[in-house]
């Protein structure tokens, strides 16, 4: 008798089975989906995790990647891009999943399309369990979503909030993460509106990452006339100085993914934010984003009350992250 479906679940209910499927176009529902099926792992102690790339695998490696850990560690092996699976994948998953080793847990992440199809019947009629990563995009969802942010951070927000909050930043979910974590790392006790307001609020999200994008461009000029703008005209300081740290987050992420194998997925960065830093980039070394993000950090802590003028320690760290780009 053939085996019944089952169900389909949501991201949030990710758990470790001998083969996962996660399904969907989000990329950061994805990650999250694979981040809860190796914190449930590592509560039974350490695990040995494994990571393939299904676009570019090579004949074998699936089945190197599940043998026994040579410490008896039980293994989690997290395979991305079936949706650009080539024929060797294919081949070798479809022999894996007929007989999959019971001690080890691995989670396919495919982002949706047709590639595959056959992979992907045979997981849903052999009974693996699936959790869909659909994308967000209209607004109850982008709310819903930031909502479980901080719940799932264990801080209370209001939804007059939330909803601020996601006003601010609009549709992008990754820097709709990116607000949430930072929230929750500075607000102390209840985010409320005054906090979203003070970092995100009325017309900031576009006026700070203008700021930030001319700055890391490396024009001068224009980044200190938007900030001295921006501050005529009633724009708090902290979510100014607080976008321009981001933009070098994301440019510390990017730079650091390039040839050493650390995928941009796990670090959470869209594609569109990965080609934009790639060519911001080019400006850019080591040495000098790391002078840039000292700069920041300085500004920040003098914004936020060890100086008494913030206009001025945010208009210094502006014009020394635009000379380092120059």
């Amino acid at each position: 008798m053939a085996r019944r479906e089952a169900p389909q679940a949501t991201w949030h209910r990710a758990a470790p089975a001998p083969v996962v499927l996660v399904s969907g176009p989000e990329k950061l529902l994805a990650s999250r989906a694979v981040e809860r099926v190796t914190a449930v792992m590592r509560k039974s102690g350490d695990i040995e995790v494994s990571r393939l790339d299904a676009s570019a695998y090579a004949r074998g490696g699936l089945a190197g990647a599940t043998s026994p850990s040579l410490f008896a560690e039980p293994g989690l092996v997290v395979v991305e891009s079936l949706e650009a699976m080539n024929d060797d994948f294919l081949q070798d998953a479809l022999a894996y999943v007929a007989r999959p080793d019971p001690e080890c847990v691995v989670v396919l992440l495919h982002g949706g399309g047709v590639r595959g199809k056959k992979l992907l019947d045979t997981l849903r009629k052999g009974g693996a369990p699936e959790y869909t990563c659909p994308a967000i995009k209209k607004d109850a969802e982008l709310v819903d979503f930031a909502t479980g942010e901080f719940e799932r951070a264990k801080r209370p927000a209001p939804a007059r909030a939330v909803r601020a909050l996601v006003d601010a930043i609009g549709e992008d979910v990754a820097e709709i993460a990116a607000a949430c974590a930072q929230l929750v790392s500075d607000v102390e006790g209840t985010i409320d509106e005054a906090a979203v307001a003070k970092y995100y609020g009325t017309r900031v999200n576009a006026t700070g990452f203008a700021v930030a994008d001319a700055a890391i461009a490396g024009r001068t000029a224009d980044a200190i006339a938007l900030v001295r703008h921006a501050l005529s005209t009633g724009t708090d300081p902290v979510p100014l100085v607080a976008a321009l740290a981001m933009k070098l987050r994301t440019l510390i992420k990017v730079g650091a993914a390039r040839g050493r194998g650390v995928s941009l997925k796990e670090l959470g960065i869209q594609p569109w934010q990965e080609d934009r830093a790639r060519r911001d980039l080019r400006r850019w070394d080591a040495d000098t984003l790391a002078l840039a993000v000292q700069a920041v950090a300085r500004a920040d802590a003098e914004i936020k009350g060890a100086s008494r003028a913030p206009g001025f320690a945010l208009e210094r760290a502006v014009r020394t992250v635009a000379e380092l780009a120059a």
